[in-house]
């Protein structure tokens, strides 16, 4: 019987230097039913150079470019245009196990209800280290991500949930998109971490995560808008912390009531999230 097929999603915006890397991982799978879609988000480097050189090495890799649109906009586009079973999304500068989508596909054929399969990871380039990734669970999970993007799930959960979120332009679309999954299975999501370094994320001195982490701004703004698009979750696992933009489709209401509870959204994200700033951009910035 032939082996599911597995879309492999490569969004790609000016990582031309290490596109050659990320593609020999895939290119390396053991298992070799898997079609690779490498969509060029608008790159002014020679991304289509490299990625036109390896489409005449193997058919299985396939080629697009569209204008630029975040990384949100390139992988829905990317799997709008995949034909797999299974969705294996894969940034441009970052590597996969030779044996991960093989031993990934394994569980889901052991257990079809599983939600999502992952593996262990490292970290590579800047800094070398295992990622630590804490066991699953649900409710800690909605204050802190602990799955990183290139988890392999079903198509047919993709477009249950509607793809993932284009306005979270900075950062933390895949965080938004598992909460949005997860709650799908109304946060009882059946998910494998196989004991298996199968995910080397790429670690640099510039980057989309660093330029995240260091702008208190783009921080407050990408973590009001997943808190609000999923207020409801939040006040169901914490609704004795929580009186926020209950009742509310309005947002500047939203953001006053918000600010009303302060004292609570502190305590519900963690402090490296420099909620204290953020409400000083809130109050600065949008009730003005």
């Amino acid at each position: 019987m032939k082996k599911p097929l597995v879309s492999i999603i490569v969004p790609c915006y000016n990582q031309a230097q290490y596109l050659d890397e990320a593609l020999e991982s895939v290119l390396c799978q053991s298992h070799a039913n898997w079609e690779c879609i490498l969509v060029n988000d608008g790159s002014h480097d020679h991304t289509e150079e490299i990625a036109k050189k390896w489409i005449l090495r193997d058919d299985r890799f396939k080629y697009y470019y569209k204008s630029n649109g975040g990384v949100s906009s390139a992988r829905n586009f990317g799997i709008a245009n995949s034909t797999g079973d299974y969705i294996l999304p894969l940034d441009g500068d970052d590597k996969i196990g030779s044996e991960y989508i093989k031993l990934a596909l394994s569980e889901f054929e052991n257990d079809n209800s599983l939600c999502l399969v992952y593996a262990n990871a490292f970290f590579f380039g800047t800094k070398e280290e295992l990622w630590q990734l804490p066991d699953f669970n649900f409710k800690s999970f909605l204050l802190n991500n602990c799955i990183y993007c290139s988890a392999i799930y079903k198509k047919e959960d993709f477009l249950r949930v509607g793809g993932y979120d284009e306005k979270l332009i900075y950062g933390n679309e895949d965080w938004e998109f598992w909460i949005n999954l997860f709650s799908k299975y109304n946060g009882s999501p059946k998910i494998k971490k196989i004991n298996y370094l199968g995910f080397f994320y790429r670690r640099k001195t510039i980057s989309r995560d660093v330029d995240l982490y260091n702008s208190s701004q783009k921080t407050a703004e990408t973590l009001f808008e997943i808190y609000k698009k999923h207020h409801l979750v939040y006040e169901e696992y914490f609704g004795n912390y929580i009186d926020v933009v209950k009742n509310s489709i309005n947002y500047r209401n939203g953001v006053q009531n918000l600010l009303k509870s302060r004292k609570y959204i502190f305590n519900l994200f963690t402090e490296k999230f420099f909620w204290i700033k953020f409400f000083k951009i809130i109050d600065d910035k949008i009730l003005k």
